[in-house]
């Protein structure tokens, strides 16, 4: 498990490598620099030449990149070029909105999606079409709708029309009702299109076990169908379903970039939206550097959780 852990680990930051070579290079392709998205029209040719050469922009393009991985290497991210502050300490102050919206996500899918795909598999199984018909058509029409639109739809209806949700405002950490109204409405938008998939792929892992001998022979021994159904059948078709999870929170970090824009929460997309319109390469590159490193430890932990789940698992 060990020798597995290393492999795997080095394998995920050659990934991190490469996406940070790719982030690098690419914002550099993008018209315009930070130095003139910040001036404007105030500063001469002379001083906003001399404001990139004190800033590195004038290197060669291969230099600014080992810089910038010299940089990494030591952990020093830099300041934002408009403000002028710390880029962690942006990233820290901004991510506890994030985090929360995530893993409200993340929970309000599994209470939802779980129960709805194991009844609709046990519905099919026992030949009761209609409320799996039902359910499965539920979870098409979710996936269907993309999560601007909802998020626009969830806006007019609970926001300006019943008023039970602010659509926007200040948001404290200290005051946690005052955080759930301001993250009920992101997360019930972000939770339609994973409880969507969840739902599905519970449903088929599900349906696949019902047949087996096992369940079978737990039936034959005179246990309830609720025992039947979520003590072996469900425990047994986890292995797909925590693959499904950990694959959400790589979709809640795009999800999140869209929803916190939409909804004004002062959360890690918000900082990456300001970033990319300010031209501001730190925060961008920081940023992505950031969702990367995320993407890559939540693949890392769902490996091995795989691996605990089913030790025939090899690298």
């Amino acid at each position: 498990m060990l020798t597995y852990s290393f492999k795997r680990l080095a394998q995920l930051l050659v990934t991190v490598l490469g996406v940070v070579t790719l982030v690098f290079f690419t914002i550099r392709m993008i018209p315009g620099d930070p130095i003139s998205a910040m001036a404007g029209d105030n500063l001469s040719g002379a001083a906003l030449d001399q404001m990139r050469n004190q800033m590195g922009l004038n290197e060669p393009l291969w230099l600014q990149y080992l810089n910038y991985l010299g940089n990494l290497a030591v952990l020093d991210f830099g300041n934002t070029v408009t403000t002028k502050l710390p880029i962690v300490q942006l990233i820290l102050s901004a991510l506890p909105v994030t985090v929360a919206i995530a893993l409200g996500t993340i929970l309000l899918t599994m209470l939802v999606a779980i129960p709805l795909g194991t009844v609709a598999a046990y519905m099919a199984h026992k030949g009761h079409k209609t409320l799996d018909n039902v359910i499965t058509g539920f979870a098409m029409v979710l996936d269907l709708m993309p999560s601007f639109w909802t998020s626009l739809v969830c806006l007019l209806i609970f926001s300006l029309v019943l008023g039970w949700f602010p659509a926007s405002g200040t948001i404290s950490l200290d005051d946690p009702m005052q955080l759930a109204r301001r993250i009920a409405l992101p997360i019930l938008v972000l939770s339609m299109a994973q409880i969507a998939t969840m739902a599905r792929i519970t449903r088929t892992s599900v349906l696949e076990v019902l047949s087996e001998d096992y369940v079978r022979t737990a039936r034959s021994m005179g246990w309830s169908e609720l025992r039947v159904l979520f003590r072996h059948a469900l425990k047994n078709a986890a292995l797909p379903i925590v693959t499904v999870i950990g694959l959400s929170f790589g979709n809640l970090l795009n999800g999140t970039v869209i929803v916190e824009f939409i909804f004004t929460l002062p959360g890690i997309g918000n900082l990456l939206v300001g970033g990319i319109n300010s031209r501001d390469y730190q925060m961008v590159q920081t940023l992505i550097l950031f969702y990367a490193m995320i993407f890559v430890l939540i693949n890392f932990a769902t490996d091995l959780i795989y691996r605990v789940f089913d030790p025939r698992v090899q690298f």
